[in-house]
């Protein structure tokens, strides 16, 4: 039954309308009522996201960045902080640099932090291709970089694409090397090639994860000879002339380098009304930097917010956050220790604990969006959708909830609370069906210190390709939702 007429003319909604409207979920689509004035709003932050993206493709860069931006904006090394007397005090701000690729940044609020402190927490890593320890080789007078892909890729996505090299080297010397090539309009680029399809038969009937074999993924890096009738591997010895030419480096440097490679292309407004954005690097960039923006906004404001504020980039996520960068390091938990040892109180491990177990956090990483494309493996009720606003997952993992964070009714419902009262629009959202596949985030290391964690973030289409899509809105509204959680969550 539709709405009745009333004797005005008018329509009213029955009670039925008025009861679903009160109960059911009905998620509007964000973009719809926005004032002019806050769709430029959103064009603006994504036009910053954007710069920012290019500027921070792989996980050193995206943190060499941010603690540019943290320093311009006044926070302090805690190193420095430590070496201080006296307790830290409300607005204080505080930064800590983990090896040049995981960081941990904090507003100090006006509740000590044994309190406990709000957090979100991203990765700045992304799928990509690395190369391996003794990479250049020489075949058919082709110069090859034998690589080493990095977390979950669909290896076929990456031929046949403009790719850059990034990345360190260290030399001999223990000088540090920078490496960037194929970012600026005049360098040259990199490309693992592809079989032509006249050739490509017994290619095509195999599996797609079969077509490409990883072993395969060699990248192709000149083919000009040194001018030497008698050396050996001319074309290979050429590439490291012009190497050392440049970067002083030599052929055993590579053993212990970082170098990747990533999508050459930028970052683009995508559809004929640029309400979405084609990147590199949107998982989990795009909640980093939103998380970046929150924080920094708490950080300008003249009051110091309720509890301290934290937010936590990590590295090594599409691996398994393991080792010294990850979030299985000891990096958060330290510096939570950091800033209690700077209270009033003797620190003691006790100290740490108690401040842990009253904490809070968003793990912020981002959520499959529904592609009608592919809807065979979405639930499409518990799916998530563009443009419907900031995605809570309440938990993770594979089959039976197997390997991931499963956040508590009860935090939940906080969560719920906070954003409902900052009207922020949030849809809660699964990875796709049960028996289809699975993943997992970072929410798991950190409840595992006995932080309640939510996994929050957004909707990302393509996701793990050289390129892939989200909404500005979304982002946009991760963004304030980010900030509302820091700011309001007690």
């Amino acid at each position: 039954m539709g709405y009745t007429d009333d004797e005005a003319g008018g329509k009213t909604a029955t009670a039925g309308q008025m009861l679903a409207e009160k109960l059911c979920v009905n998620k509007k689509n964000c973009w719809d009522g926005v004032s002019s004035e806050d769709v430029e709003k959103i064009r603006c932050f994504a036009a910053d996201y954007t710069a920012f993206l290019d500027r921070g493709k792989t996980e050193r860069e995206f943190t060499a960045a941010a603690v540019e931006v943290l320093t311009e904006a006044g926070f302090r090394d805690i190193e420095e902080v430590l070496s201080e007397s006296g307790p830290l005090v409300p607005g204080t701000k505080v930064y800590q640099n983990n090896r040049g690729k995981s960081l941990v940044f904090a507003v100090i609020g006006r509740q000590s932090p044994e309190e406990g402190v709000n957090i979100v927490g991203a990765h700045v890593d992304s799928p990509r291709i690395d190369l391996k320890t003794n990479p250049l080789y020489e075949e058919a007078e082709f110069a090859l970089l034998d690589t080493q892909y990095y977390g979950g890729i669909k290896n076929y996505q990456w031929t046949a694409i403009p790719l850059a090299l990034h990345g360190v080297a260290i030399r001999e010397d223990g000088t540090r090397v920078e490496i960037r090539i194929g970012e600026d309009e005049g360098d040259p680029v990199f490309t693992i090639t592809d079989l032509l399809p006249h050739l490509s038969r017994e290619q095509m009937q195999k599996k797609v994860s079969e077509a490409v074999p990883g072993e395969d993924l060699n990248v192709l890096a000149g083919s000009r000879p040194f001018r030497d009738d008698k050396a050996k591997d001319k074309v290979k010895l050429n590439i490291l002339n012009l190497l050392h030419e440049q970067y002083g480096i030599v052929e055993q440097d590579f053993a212990g380098a970082e170098l990747e490679l990533v999508p050459a292309f930028k970052a683009r407004d995508l559809g004929f009304d640029r309400s979405m954005i084609g990147a590199y690097g949107h998982d989990d960039k795009s909640c980093a930097y939103a998380a970046l923006r929150a924080i920094l906004d708490l950080a300008g404001s003249e009051t110091p917010p309720p509890k301290t504020v934290v937010c936590l980039f990590t590295d090594k996520e599409e691996t398994g956050s393991a080792g010294n960068t990850g979030a299985q390091s000891r990096l958060f938990e330290n510096f939570i220790a950091y800033l209690l040892s700077k209270g009033n109180t003797t620190y003691s491990e006790l100290l740490l604990r108690r401040a842990l177990s009253r904490s809070a956090m968003f793990s912020a990483d981002v959520n499959p969006a529904f592609d009608p494309n592919f809807d065979s493996v979405y639930d499409r009720k518990t799916a998530s959708y563009f443009g419907k606003g900031i995605v809570l997952s309440k938990y993770t993992g594979s089959g039976g909830k197997v390997g991931g964070s499963d956040a508590n009714a009860e935090f939940c419902g906080k969560v719920q609370a906070v954003l409902n009262r900052n009207k922020i629009q949030w849809q809660y959202g699964d990875l796709g069906k049960v028996d289809k596949g699975g993943g997992g985030t970072i929410a798991k290391y950190v409840a595992n210190l006995g932080v309640e964690v939510l996994d929050c973030g957004i909707p990302v289409l393509s996701m793990h390709s050289p390129f892939e899509v989200i909404s500005k809105i979304d982002l946009y509204t991760t963004y304030r939702g980010y900030a509302a959680f820091l700011r309001d969550m007690y």
